[in-house]
């Protein structure tokens, strides 16, 4: 535990801009990984030469569900071996896909089938939650549903906090109920303006991150992943922030 990366998405602008650069200018932040929202069309052994090159190593790859079916889900896995990630992270759900009990059933029944053959491939297959998950159906939350009928060992969790917070649940909860099935986390502090809450960076809003972080050492989550949607200032400056935030609150 304690490997920190950054969600690129946090700095999806950049990227678009200059992908390789923007992977480059990460990992001179200090961060010890990149977590990826998309490759933009980049061969992955241009990837893998800028990781080899700066040091930095892979915190896992969002893969959007389309791409994560039939021969798309094969040319993910090869791309994501070839550039040494073992996390496949799908992202999102659309609706129809999460509009009630059965459409999460089916769903878990889908995610159950990718990560079998994400594992039969040496891969770890997981999701990332918004708040959408924790509507309730008759008594349990979309979350409890999507992982309740799924195979514990095939489909993993990367815990959005601020997403479970935002929705009105504890994070600390959920990481302790699911254990070492969370694989992941995504870090980012949260701050309310005119009844709206908004990510801010890591230690200046109103998460207790110190709590955060003592559970999620305590279970062994072999992941936090910075990631940041609203700003007041450049995104790649407020990485930077967050990165050393974060460093301060683990020492």
């Amino acid at each position: 535990m304690g490997n920190i990366g950054l969600q690129l998405y946090s700095v999806r602008t950049m990227a678009e801009q200059g992908f390789l650069g923007t992977v480059r200018k990460v990992a001179d932040m200090g961060y010890d990984a990149v977590q990826f929202a998309g490759f933009f069309e980049t061969p992955a052994d241009q990837v893998k030469n800028v990781l080899d090159e700066k040091g930095i190593c892979v915190a896992g790859s969002h893969t959007p569900l389309d791409l994560l079916k039939g021969d798309k889900l094969k040319e993910a896995i090869l791309y994501n071996q070839e550039i040494d990630n073992d996390l496949i992270i799908c992202p999102y759900l659309p609706e129809e896909k999460r509009n009630s009990v059965e459409s999460y059933k089916r769903t878990a029944e889908e995610l159950n089938k990718i990560g079998q053959i994400c594992k039969e491939n040496g891969m770890i297959f997981g999701y990332h939650n918004h708040n959408f998950e924790f509507k309730n159906f008759d008594g349990i939350t979309g979350f409890d549903l999507l992982f309740g009928n799924t195979d514990p060992d095939l489909v993993k969790i990367e815990l959005d906090c601020f997403w479970a917070v935002h929705a009105g649940y504890d994070a600390k909860t959920i990481i302790e109920k699911y254990g070492d099935r969370v694989v992941s986390l995504h870090i980012k502090d949260m701050t309310e303006v005119s009844g709206e809450k908004k990510s801010v960076e890591i230690g200046s809003g109103m998460l207790d991150m110190n709590d955060l972080l003592s559970v999620a050492k305590s279970q062994h989550v072999d992941w936090l992943v910075v990631e940041q949607e609203d700003f007041d200032q450049d995104p790649m400056a407020s990485a930077k922030i967050n990165r050393d935030n974060l460093i301060d609150l683990l020492n």
